[in-house]
This record gives C-alpha cells, sequence and structure tokens, in this order.
C-alpha cells in the first residue's frame, strides 16, 4: 500500500477525528505487537481506512483508551485498543510493505539496507498470517513480469493491484464478503495503483523506471504536461473508478455509524485525486 487513502479533514464530524485518530494509533500498537517495535515505522494510511473498514462491516466494536505511546509520551491520546482484526491488518501492513521494498529495490537497486531491517518484522508477519503473503506475493510477482514486457496497458496493469485488494478483504471478510464488497475492493485497489504512479510520473520518467503512465504517453517529459495535454483522459479514467467506488459505497450494509468511511471513500480520495492532478507536492505525511 501507499498511503493515498486519507480523510478529507474538512469535511470530517469532530467524533470522526478523534476516531480516525484512535484507530491509526491502535493499528501502529498492533504492529508494533504483532512484528517488533521499529516495524510501526511501516504504519500506513490505507492499513487504517481498511482497519476501520473491517471492524464495520464484521461487526466488531472498537474499545478506545487513552493511552501514552514513543512519541506521544507526555498526554494521553485516545488509542484503539488492538484486537484480533488489529493485528492481522497489522501483519498485512507490514507483509504490503516488505513486498513493496522488495519492488522498488528490483526498480532501482537501491533500499537493500531497509528492506534488510525490517526483514525480521516481515517474518513475524508471514508466520502468523501466511494466506496474505501469498495472495500479495503472486499479485506482485505477476505485476513484476508484466512491467519487464514494458506494458502499456493501463487496465492490465491495474488489475494485478485490483485483485490483490480484493483477495485481501476476502481473506479478512471471509464469508461475510459480499459481491459488493468485492467490487469495491478492487475498484480501490485500482485506484490506488494508478494515483502512485501518476504521482511517481516525474520520479519515474527520470529514473526509467516503469510506470504505466510514462509507457503509455512515451512523449510526454513531465507530469505538468502529461495532465495539460491529457488531462480529460486521464480525468476520464480516474473519475469512472471514482465513480464505481461511490455507487457501490452507497449500498454497502454497515453494522454501524459509517460517516468515516464515508468521508474517505467519497470525499478524501476525490480530494486525493485532485491534488495530483494538480500537480501539487503530496508525498508529506501528517502524522497524528
Amino acid at each position: 500500500m501507499f498511503g493515498y487513502v486519507k480523510t478529507d479533514f474538512p469535511n470530517m464530524y469532530v467524533k470522526d477525528v478523534v476516531l480516525y485518530k484512535a484507530m491509526y494509533c491502535g493499528l501502529c500498537k498492533g504492529i508494533g505487537k504483532t512484528c517488533g517495535q521499529k516495524a510501526r515505522l511501516l504504519l500506513n494510511y490505507d492499513l487504517t481506512f481498511l482497519s476501520v473498514f473491517a471492524h464495520n462491516i464484521l461487526d466488531t466494536d472498537v474499545k478506545i483508551e487513552k493511552q501514552r505511546c514513543i512519541i506521544h509520551h507526555i498526554k494521553k491520546r485516545p488509542v484503539a485498543i488492538p484486537d484480533k482484526i488489529t493485528e492481522r491488518i497489522a501483519c498485512l501492513n507490514v507483509i504490503l510493505a516488505h513486498h513493496k521494498l522488495n519492488d522498488d529495490v528490483l526498480d532501482s537497486g537501491k533500499g537493500r539496507f531497509k528492506r534488510a531491517i525490517f526483514n525480521a518484522s516481515y517474518k513475524r508477519a508471514k508466520k502468523l498470517e501466511p494466506k496474505f503473503d501469498e495472495i500479495v506475493k503472486a499479485r506482485y510477482s505477476e505485476l513484476i513480469n508484466y512491467e519487464k514486457t514494458n506494458g502499456e496497458s493501463i487496465d492490465i496493469s491495474a488489475d494485478f493491484f485490483g485483485r490483490m485488494m480484493q483477495e485481501i478483504v476476502v481473506e479478512l471478510l471471509g464469508e461475510i464478503c459480499t459481491e459488493n464488497i468485492n467490487k469495491l475492493s478492487y475498484n480501490l485497489g485500482k485506484w490506488i495503483y494508478l494515483i502512485d504512479a501518476l504521482d511517481d510520473f516525474d520520479k519515474d520518467k527520470k529514473k526509467g523506471n516503469y510506470n504505466v503512465f510514462v509507457n503509455s504517453y512515451p512523449n510526454v517529459q513531465n507530469k505538468e504536461s502529461l495532465i495539460k495535454e491529457n488531462g480529460k483522459s486521464l480525468f476520464l479514467i480516474f473519475g469512472s473508478i471514482l465513480n464505481d467506488i461511490e455507487v457501490l459505497a452507497k449500498q454497502l450494509e454497515y453494522k454501524f455509524n459509517h460517516d468515516l468511511i464515508n468521508n474517505i471513500l467519497m470525499f478524501g480520495l476525490k480530494s486525493k485525486t485532485k491534488q495530483i492532478m494538480e500537480n501539487k507536492k503530496c508525498k508529506n505525511i501528517t502524522k497524528f
């Protein structure tokens, strides 16, 4: 995962700000519990959303307590106490981070030291959740093989991540996973892959790394030109995915309050897409 699935803060209720921060901190603690303290550095916003989503769909209430942590050691903060769902997603967080780092090494030859630092954490996560690792490894392998062909198809390249997300959610939710959730997960995975590719256009173009937009528009020199010359096509691609996500989200059967989930799926994704389409820097991550 890449950290793009975030809230649209201006449109959040106060209660949801508190809940989101608590879930974020709870996942951080869950990662430390299952995979070791240094693995907490791999904490990802995408997985925070998945934790919020899974707890709702599985009808598992969240217990929140005020606690301190290494970063926030002076004043106690609301923290969602890690449960079985949180611990599974914590392992998934580390597994996804490992395979992303591995992909970066294959792309540029750099990052081996960083990957090695978290290798023990990855082994712990893999042992606890072998099915998650099997899914992520298989889809990344397919994606890497496609990248080796210098494929230009936006749909094909995004499909690998779409299926990865879909299979992950099926494994996480089990029998309760509906066809509607399957489709939403698939589209969310595609969006994550494509928004990351668009965001990294300039970097990948310069370094010669695989990027489906670079391959699809070989004569374009930078992201600014890409958006200026092909904005309508890009708006169509992302607009179609976001529209499908919104329609599917409205059909979900939630077990309790879903304002936070709606904020992310209906506002947060659009806000992030707009930010990147306007060529604004968005790699900075605001720590809670």
